[in-house]
């Protein structure tokens, strides 16, 4: 894998399919990768939804294993949500400041975790690769939330050699690549059948 100075992959593995409005300011420095699943059935589906949105992700990997790159790896993409708080995650905190984090709303809480930096805080969209998973969230009978789909054994094929290719290239520290809902507040289950 190559990235050429525009921030896009040039491999035979990925097709670029570059949406303008996704890419949100440039982004001098990425620290992570943040792994989603889309909430939709297919590819065609989430490619046409960003023709017209500021949402989404750099990178879109379909059900077959087909990749997609939407976004110049050197631009921000408001892929992540609001932060949780890495310190309370991994009960790094003094209790006194658990205690005020877990207080706050979920709008100061990310504004409180904006201003730490990477390792202090989880990635977000200022420092963060977002990559797509295809896979709808359906719901189960007797299940108050719906259930993402599991990832197939193509989608993990291609993740696996997408971050690998990623983490070398922008020398990105494989300790900062989390799921979407530990990162912020999603559903569970997204992404949760991933490997990387």
């Amino acid at each position: 894998m190559l990235i050429n100075p525009e921030g896009m992959v040039i491999d035979d593995q990925v097709k670029l399919e570059r949406r303008p409005l996704l890419e949100r300011g440039p982004m001098p420095t990425v620290r992570g990768i943040i792994v989603h699943q889309t909430g939709s059935s297919t590819a065609a589906s989430s490619l046409a939804s960003y023709q017209n949105s500021s949402t989404g992700a750099h990178f879109l990997i379909d059900k077959d294993g087909t990749t997609y790159q939407t976004a110049s790896v050197h631009q921000r993409c408001n892929h992540v949500g609001k932060l949780r708080s890495r310190c309370v995650a991994e009960h790094a905190c003094a209790p006194r400041e658990a205690a005020q984090i877990n207080a706050m709303s979920p709008t100061t809480r990310n504004r409180h975790e904006a201003a730490k930096d990477v390792p202090a805080r989880y990635p977000d969209n200022r420092d963060s690769i977002g990559i797509e998973l295809v896979g709808r969230a359906v719901l189960v009978a007797g299940q108050a939330e719906a259930q993402y789909e599991s990832v197939t054994a193509e989608q993990n094929r291609m993740l696996v050699w997408l971050i690998d290719g990623l983490c070398e290239q922008l020398k990105i520290n494989r300790t900062e690549i989390f799921r979407h809902p530990t990162v912020s507040q999603k559903t569970p289950s997204e992404a949760s059948t991933a490997r990387w």
